[in-house]
């Protein structure tokens, strides 16, 4: 197992060391325990930057997903999941707008960008995909901080 995190961000402490020790568990939740994956932890200029520059997306989000499973080299080396891309300042704001305590809220972010690398996806207009990626989202989340998300 290799995990990779890189903090470029300066607008909130966080607890570099939880972080990979959650990554750690979700990846042997998932069955991904010989996995590598990165996580790069940016603010909301450079994740629009990063938005813009790859997916035509001129906006903040909160979390991006770039798997290496996919497309016509996904077989050259399987075990590399890809990249979460996590702005920290947006996941700040969700914190407090949710009234969740931010480092769950970046672990949540992290669960879902890793369903992305895994090939759930919310985005395609299906709504049994959604349905079934929330699920997920949820039973991992639980896994992880042994409360329910509502």
């Amino acid at each position: 197992m290799s995990i990779s995190i890189q903090n470029k961000q300066k607008s909130q402490k966080i607890d570099i060391g939880r972080i990979r020790r959650s990554l750690k568990r979700l990846l042997k939740y998932v069955d991904c325990k010989d996995c590598e994956i990165s996580l790069l932890l940016v603010d909301d200029k450079q994740i629009r930057d990063i938005n813009q520059r790859y997916l035509n997306r001129d906006r903040s989000t909160n979390v991006i997903s770039f798997a290496m499973t996919e497309g016509a080299f996904r077989d050259i080396h399987p075990e590399i999941l890809g990249d979460i891309i996590l702005s920290v300042e947006t996941a700040a704001r969700d914190a407090l707008a949710t009234r969740l305590d931010f480092m769950d809220e970046v672990e949540f972010l992290i669960i879902h960008g890793l369903l992305h690398l895994l090939g759930f996806n919310h985005e395609n207009g299906d709504e049994s995909e959604a349905r079934r990626m929330k699920n997920r989202e949820r039973e991992l989340f639980f896994q992880l901080r042994h409360y329910d998300l509502d």
